[in-house]
């Protein structure tokens, strides 16, 4: 183990530990209370209990909680005398304290009266009871006209001696004065969070209320039944939960009420987190005591919003530091310094944000549904952060001088002979042009020792074959030409068959693309790194040409030429490229060793260099253009090669998982399987881009339709997810800058492209998920390109979730969101997934332009990062 290892980690954990502290540095400005409650609000449901599930707490249940009370407040406000709530004035009596009583105003009549009569009897039963209170909130939910609830208050007043109210906010004893003119109290309800008010200013707005009904109403005596604040929950407008701004509001409330002498209850005793089915989440959190009946908080000396942060930064520490030293530092340690202390705050960053990701799963209350969802996020959150950890090797070991130590001149050694190469030609439905063109630049090959094999299969019309055969007999005996016109097996079925009619004397296969304008020196340069006999085989770039008079052809030739410039360099470190079905060349023995291509797989070519790296061989990726291609015309065509590869890959991890996943019966190295693995993570995040798309516009409509019973998701989730797009993209734009040859505007359109996919990308990842084989589709090259109209047709599904994504976005807006930072985040986080579904419209009207007058300069294309 490196000592610099060991310091990074020390450093690392310290720095951790340092913002952690900051991150949970306590708030030592909120005014002290050393006195004891007049009054809570006392409802004792603990986690495992609700009315709403009619599972109710027990008289003993109810005695503990009372007793956790005792000492620490004068007086109990309940709610109800049903279930067994009756006892709690006697309860009380032993513990020395007043009730005021409550009973409870629904929507049911007949229920309403037995509560009235059983809340009358309790009254004369226990004469701790002060007074009564019937109804809570009953005219604001509309439970009742303001003239039943009078006839409650009346019929109460009659029976007892003692002052009866009923609970409701101030603009319902503005609205109505005849219902404070029958009660002997007023029964005010003043919870500032609710109405949007900043912690800063809500005390203030408490008492501006309370004297307003004074001042209305100013024979009558005036109790604050309700006041308190949340320890948790969404922000409402300028108001934020918070435990901090919990004993803030409570310690400056206590005071200025002793001072001034308000009569109150604090709302409320202990957390109910039954009320979130009710309230949403800020509900179940307005308790100075949690759920488990643990104080929240002191009343006297700093305030601090997790306690246990000390505990979160140790675990952090410890997770990210055994990862560092085990995993990633002896992973890295070819890096230099920076790259390996960049990599370290990376990980670290990524661990930290997991365990505070899974500490605020387990600080609330969640029903099941709730659960499954914060737990889905999280599991997002894992899968982001490790695509994200996995990119960031890849950003480190690229953008550091001196990172890189496996690397193939653009021309190999020189070969002690020249051995015969045969090249392979499959064709099906090409434009026959375009195939002649290909084999000229072939016959021009300068290398003494080849042969061409070109095999025609599935293609009905001999107007297409029949000049291909007619240009192999015009171009001499090197080259031969097969039809075929039905063969099963996709692509690798046709290379099986130049497979079986090579040459005796030939060494070497390779394969060519039927549009692929093939450079003299390619054999030349590249067959003399088959005297290692370990060389399995030698890719070279795809790359591409008459992309420079159509954008739409530029930005996906840029977004292709990612890849070879950054992808390929990053996995040829460790002997773990993939193989593309052009521009390669392998060995025959081996190829024939591992009984040739797959023709189960739509993938053939890079199904068949797992399995050549899995014997045991090693590969050589060359970093220089020998050949050029054509680009798809369409952006139907760009998508459907896309998805087939998506497909294929899936195939592959399906036939090869208990290798790449669990390491069984394989000889591929940690590393090699890590590359193979990580290199589908991008286009998992792809598929769970749409599931989250999906969630997020389900979760919005609630939002906007249901605001109570809906909560914008966590910052906690939001703010790492919109920051690990942002990374994404400056980290693509970076190395592109450092990599890839071309202008800032290629590199956006390049860009552009590659997040136009993503919907295609999940559809092929779920395609291959639950499907072992699909029709193949060649990729259409030189194909007309498509009216406007029909373009944009061609990214239906992607113009539809954009416009949907707009109109949940303007929703949201239209009912407030963004006066709150929840909202305004979640509008953020809407308009980031929405980003691919609009590259995707863009890039589609783009294909449907018309070709540029003058083309644009193509030589950096030429200029591969050697």
């Amino acid at each position: 183990m490196r000592l610099s290892s060991v310091i990074i980690v020390v450093v690392i954990a310290l720095v951790n530990a340092v913002l952690m502290a900051a991150l949970h540095r306590p708030f030592g400005g909120a005014v002290e209370w050393d006195g004891v409650l007049r009054g809570l609000s006392f409802s004792p449901y603990s986690r495992d209990k609700s009315p709403v599930e009619n599972r109710h707490p027990t008289v003993a249940e109810m005695e503990n909680d009372v007793a956790v009370l005792a000492g620490a407040v004068r007086s109990l406000r309940t709610y109800t005398v049903a279930y067994g709530f009756d006892a709690i004035p006697a309860i009380a009596k032993r513990y020395d304290m007043k009730v005021t009583l409550g009973g409870w105003i629904g929507d049911d009549q007949k229920a309403n009266e037995a509560e009235m009569r059983l809340l009358v009897l309790t009254a004369w039963r226990n004469p701790n009871v002060e007074k009564l209170i019937v109804g809570n909130e009953a005219i604001l939910r509309d439970d009742v006209s303001v003239e039943e609830l009078v006839a409650h208050i009346r019929a109460v007043k009659r029976r007892v001696r003692i002052p009866v109210s009923t609970a409701e906010p101030p603009h319902i004893w503005l609205k109505y004065p005849e219902l404070a003119r029958e009660s002997d109290f007023i029964a005010l309800q003043l919870l500032p969070y609710w109405e949007g008010v900043p912690i800063e200013d809500a005390v203030g707005h408490v008492l501006d209320r309370y004297y307003e009904i004074k001042t209305t109403y100013p024979d009558k005596p005036i109790v604050i039944s309700e006041v308190g604040w949340p320890s948790f929950g969404k922000a409402v407008k300028a108001a934020q939960s918070g435990v901090v701004n919990q004993g803030r509001f409570l310690r400056r409330f206590l005071n200025t009420a002793q001072r001034i002498g308000i009569d109150y209850f604090v709302m409320e005793a202990f957390d109910q987190p039954w009320k979130v089915i009710i309230e949403g989440t800020a509900g179940a959190y307005w308790g100075i005591f949690d759920a488990d009946r643990k104080p929240k908080f002191a009343l006297e000396g700093d305030l601090i919003e997790r306690p246990q942060w000390i505990t979160l930064a140790a675990l952090s520490g410890v997770f990210g530091g055994l990862l560092l030293l085990l995993v990633v530092l002896p992973g890295a340690r070819h890096m230099p310094l920076g790259a390996r202390i960049f990599l370290a705050f990376l990980f670290q960053g990524v661990i930290t944000g997991f365990v505070l990701g899974a500490d605020r799963i387990l600080y609330q209350y969640l029903q099941p549904f709730e659960l499954a969802g914060l737990c889905a996020l999280l599991f997002a959150q894992i899968l982001l952060s490790i695509t994200l950890a996995s990119e960031g090797f890849q950003f480190a070991e690229l953008s550091w001088r001196g990172a890189l130590v496996r690397q193939f001149a653009h021309r190999g050694r020189a070969a002690e002979r020249p051995r015969k190469v045969s090249l392979h030609l499959p064709i099906c439905n090409e434009p026959p042009d375009l195939v002649i063109e290909t084999l000229e630049s072939l016959a021009a090959l300068d290398y003494p020792a080849f042969e061409v094999l070109v095999v025609d299969n599935n293609t009905s019309d001999p107007a297409v074959w029949r000049p291909v055969q007619l240009a192999c007999a015009r171009l001499g005996p090197r080259f031969r030409f097969f039809h075929v016109d039905e063969m099963k097996g996709f692509k690798a079925g046709a290379l099986n068959l130049a497979l079986r009619e090579t040459a005796p004397d030939a060494e070497i296969v390779g394969v060519v693309d039927a549009d692929y304008l093939v450079s003299p020196d390619w054999l030349g340069s590249l067959v003399g790194y088959f005297e290692e006999e370990r060389v399995g085989f030698v890719q070279a770039p795809q790359d591409h040409r008459d992309w420079s008079r159509h954008p739409f052809h530029e930005m996906i030739n840029w977004e292709y030429a990612g890849f070879f410039h950054i992808g390929m360099i990053h996995r040829n470190e460790r002997n773990a490229i993939i193989q593309h079905g052009t521009m390669t060349l392998i060995r025959r023995s081996a190829l024939e060793r591992l009984g040739g291509w797959a023709e189960w797989c739509i993938c053939e070519d890079a199904e068949l260099g797992l399995r050549l790296l899995d014997a045991g061989y090693s590969s050589v990726y060359v970093n220089h253009p020998f050949g050029r291609g054509v680009v798809p015309d369409s952006f139907a065509g760009y998508t459907r090669q896309r998805f087939r590869w998506v497909f294929g890959a899936g195939q592959i991890l399906r036939r090869h998982k208990k290798k790449l996943l669990f390491g069984i019966d394989t000889r591929l190295t940690a590393a090699q399987r890590y590359h193979f693995v990580a290199g589908w993570m991008p286009w998992l995040t792809d598929l769970l881009h749409v599931v989250f798309t999906a969630a997020g516009l389900i979760w919005s409509l609630g939002l906007i339709v249901f605001p109570k019973r809906f909560d914008y998701p966590l910052s906690l989730f939001v703010i790492p997810a919109l920051t690990l797009f942002g990374l994404k993209v400056f980290a693509s734009l970076w190395l592109y800058t450092r990599r890839v040859p071309c202008t800032l505007r290629q590199r956006i359109g390049a860009a552009i492209a590659a997040l136009a996919l993503s919907y295609t990308v999940a559809r092929g990842v779920l395609a291959g998920m639950f499907f072992k084989s699909l029709p193949f589709h060649r990729t259409p090259k030189r194909a007309r390109a498509p009216a406007l109209i029909e373009g944009v047709r061609m990214a239906s599904s992607e113009t539809m979730l954009t416009l949907m994504i707009a109109a949940a976005a303007a929703g949201l807006i239209y009912s407030g969101a963004l006066a709150t930072i929840d909202g305004l985040l979640w509008v953020l986080m809407l308009g980031a997934l929405s980003l691919p579904y609009v590259a995707a419209v863009i890039l589609a009207v783009t294909a449907a332009l018309p070709a540029r007058a003058v083309a644009v300069d193509e030589r950096p294309a030429a200029m591969a990062a050697e």
